[in-house]
């Protein structure tokens, strides 16, 4: 393949160092390409670009905004099997959940925010002889920084909205999956959007995202990624009174009450715990069992995990392809090994030395569908997010104990409570600590609802008018009538 280059100015350059990164195959542990290994002085031409882009950009229509965001999305759509293909290959997930989640994902984010613009007014407000006019306008230039879970269908929830409100970006990418962003590039690029409205730039976080998010030009800051690269990334915006969105970890509740009907919703629950092999901030990775159901849930959960089919990223039949690194596998198995010295019991699954997959190669960043029994809620491994094919048991004895148990980490992004009786559900529901919480279904979505953490889990909302709002500086214009 062809090396990646970065998108600065609405041409294809190289870092001004001349220096590369290999994005690799986790599949396969194979290079695929070079990609640039940008600095300060590739973020500094971005940024430029942006700025002087930025207020042509900001001065076009609504309307026409909207367009834009229509093209790109035909544009995407007649490529989406090249867009799962890029997908799979960068991240080792199977091409199935790339055509059926990051590919359909990635062109419907441009379509939702084109379709909810159309119907959206600014509103007016009368009280005291006065009407008063809120009035939006764009941020101005916006930096956009994405992880590699899921890298277009990410990178697109916040280019549309960042677009569709008048703003220009300088987006970075995950070093580990640059594909698809440089396909969107290409994307824009052969559509003719005016050179600076969109600039890309590769390269690692310490030296890129973080000369994103400290350029003084770049005025708002959209993060999604790990939290305690949330932390530096509020560290350094906040001084400097950047508007800031931060989307963080998990570890996420799935909570199953006694009356749950077991063999109705087991497949839901092992998609909600190994989907991407794990490797979403929305899987539940604490399944919160009630005792007197414990036993026969345990029986029936591993059994439906071990028909999950594992292999080859590009075989139609397989479910789970790999972990994104081999580094990340090593860090995965590092909570395996710790959750067995914390006490816990392997149901099945566990450390690829001594359940390896077979049919696949060997230096793979492959790992079975893990679960983990009989630790205690408090502890590490049930704590702490491991972001990979790992869940762990727990049995409660009240609604209480499952709430308490629920709310233990410092995380609060998702959850899910599944029940025989809705209105039960509801109520748990609103007792748990996290922004999202689904009943008796998992990663259902509404993209006009708010998207967004508490605790530790992120700074914000992002989803219809929530994502709008952020790209936008609000006025509110305050005439006397007469």
């Amino acid at each position: 393949m062809e090396p990646v280059r970065n998108y600065i100015n609405g041409a294809f350059v190289d870092a001004v160092s001349g220096q590369t990164l290999d994005t690799v195959n986790p599949a396969t542990n194979t290079v695929i390409t070079a990609v640039p290994r940008s600095q300060a002085v590739d973020v500094k031409h971005a940024t430029e670009a942006a700025k002087a882009a930025a207020t042509a950009w900001g001065a076009t229509t609504m309307v026409e905004r909207i367009a834009w965001l229509e093209r790109i999305a035909d544009a995407l759509e007649a490529e989406a099997e090249t867009i799962a293909q890029l997908e799979s290959l960068d991240t080792g997930k199977p091409i199935s959940l790339a055509r059926r989640v990051d590919a359909a994902r990635s062109v419907a984010n441009f379509r939702f925010f084109a379709d909810h613009a159309k119907g959206h007014q600014d509103p007016t407000f009368s009280d005291h002889g006065a009407v008063n006019h809120v009035h939006r306008s764009p941020v101005g230039v916006v930096g956009l920084i994405t992880p590699w879970n899921l890298p277009l269908y990410l990178l697109s929830w916040k280019v549309a909205p960042a677009l569709l409100m008048g703003n220009t970006i300088v987006a970075k990418p995950s070093e580990l999956t640059p594909l698809t962003a440089d396909f969107l590039a290409k994307t824009v690029h052969a559509l003719g959007l005016p050179a600076g409205v969109f600039n890309l730039v590769h390269g690692y976080g310490p030296e890129v995202g973080q000369a994103i998010v400290e350029h003084p030009d770049i005025r708002g800051i959209s993060f999604t990624g790990g939290t305690a690269t949330g932390r530096l990334v509020a560290a350094t915006a906040a001084p400097m009174f950047k508007k800031l969105s931060l989307e963080l970890g998990g570890k996420n509740a799935t909570v199953v009450l006694d009356d749950a009907p077991l063999d109705d919703i087991m497949e839901g629950l092992v998609r909600a715990s190994f989907t991407n092999s794990g490797q979403v901030c929305l899987c539940g990775s604490r399944i919160l069992v009630d005792e007197t159901i414990y036993d026969t849930f345990a029986e029936k959960f591993i059994a439906k995990v071990e028909e999950l089919r594992l292999g080859d990223p590009q075989d139609e039949a397989t479910q789970m392809g790999t972990v994104i690194s081999q580094d990340h596998k090593a860090k995965v198995e590092s909570y395996i090994r710790l959750g067995i010295e914390e006490g816990g019991t392997v149901l099945t699954g566990g450390l690829s030395e001594l359940a390896p997959v077979p049919g696949v190669p060997s230096d793979g960043a492959f790992l079975r569908p893990t679960v983990l029994a009989g630790l205690s809620a408090s502890c590490r491994t049930a704590t702490e997010e491991i972001f990979g094919p790992v869940v762990t048991l727990h049995s409660f004895a009240s609604e209480d104990e499952a709430v308490e148990m629920a709310n233990l980490t410092e995380y609060g992004l998702a959850g899910s409570v599944w029940t025989a009786d809705i209105e039960r559900g509801h109520a748990f529901a609103k007792r748990m600590e996290t922004g999202i919480v689904w009943v008796n279904t998992w990663l259902n979505r509404d993209l006009r609802t708010p998207f967004g953490g508490v605790k530790q889990s992120g700074v914000g909302r992002e989803g219809g008018d929530w994502s709008m709002a952020f790209f936008s500086e609000m006025t509110n214009v305050c005439i006397q009538q007469p």
